[in-house]
């Protein structure tokens, strides 16, 4: 039976996929991750589900970068910042501001770990029906309609995500692009710099994505949208998992396929 979730719910470093259900915020939360086939080391990824009261909820996934064994230090201090954001009346009435704040503490704390690790970071707060995208990095945010109609979808702070916002590279010529895995915009840096989107009031039976480049490396946004639009959201992010972890084990010349940290959240709406 999924449960009513009434404390913050993390994932670190996760090896083979590891997905929890709960309901949360007037709707219901899957949460998955799974380490890049092949790699030793630890999953550079973490996500996080922070319950802020009945109907208010943090949603949260972080990829470590910076090509240190430590990487995965700074996307899990990033989504322990976030588990410390207080729950109900003792928040305030700006959660925004304390989401702010703890992003600024990570940063702070990733930069004096001294150890070259990084994190991107996308985030959404989910409030009374309405979610608001926070982000940094390339690491994404979508809110997927029932039809499939792409309602949101963050900008990646990186050349590629700018040149396809503006027109110059479609999303095909992206996935493929030598320069794909560059960012330019980490916690972690000193120049951090944190994008607040606008409200969006979310419909009945929306879908909201928050994904890491395991998901959007091997999966084209078209393909991501029809496994997430309808059906058991459980189900949903299992096709997702699946087909991901398929293309980086079985390549094939026409499609997309980057062995990596792989780890999604999914929310809808429920009433």
């Amino acid at each position: 039976m999924v449960a009513l979730l009434s404390k913050p719910l993390l994932l670190k470093d996760s090896v083979e996929p590891d997905l929890q259900h709960v309901l949360v915020a007037d709707g219901e939360a899957v949460l998955c991750s799974f380490r890049a086939p092949d790699k030793d080391g630890s999953n550079e990824d973490s996500a996080a589900i922070v319950p802020l009261d009945r109907h208010a909820v943090i949603l949260a996934v972080a990829d470590g970068v910076g090509g240190s064994r430590l990487a995965h230090t700074a996307s899990q201090d990033t989504v322990d910042a976030l588990a410390g954001i207080p729950a109900d009346n003792d928040r305030g009435s700006s959660s925004r501001a304390a989401i702010v704040n703890a992003i600024e503490h990570a940063n702070e704390s990733v930069r004096a770990s001294g150890n070259g690790s990084a994190t991107t970071l996308a985030l959404v707060e989910i409030d009374r029906h309405r979610v608001r995208p926070i982000h940094i990095g390339d690491s994404a945010v979508m809110v997927v309609g029932q039809r499939g109609r792409l309602r949101l979808q963050t900008v990646a702070h990186s050349p590629v995500g700018y040149a396809v916002e503006a027109g110059v590279m479609d999303e095909g010529e992206a996935m493929h692009h030598e320069d794909r895995h560059l960012v330019s915009n980490v916690i972690g840096a000193r120049d951090m710099r944190i994008e607040i989107g606008q409200s969006l009031a979310l419909a009945r039976r929306d879908t909201v994505v928050l994904a890491t480049d395991g998901v959007l490396d091997n999966l084209h946004p078209d393909e991501l949208i029809e496994y997430v639009r309808v059906g058991n959201i459980e189900k949903a992010a299992e096709r997702v998992m699946k087909a991901a972890q398929q293309r980086m084990l079985e390549p094939e010349a026409a499609a997309p396929s980057k062995p990596d940290d792989t780890t999604l959240v999914l929310y809808r709406r429920s009433c």
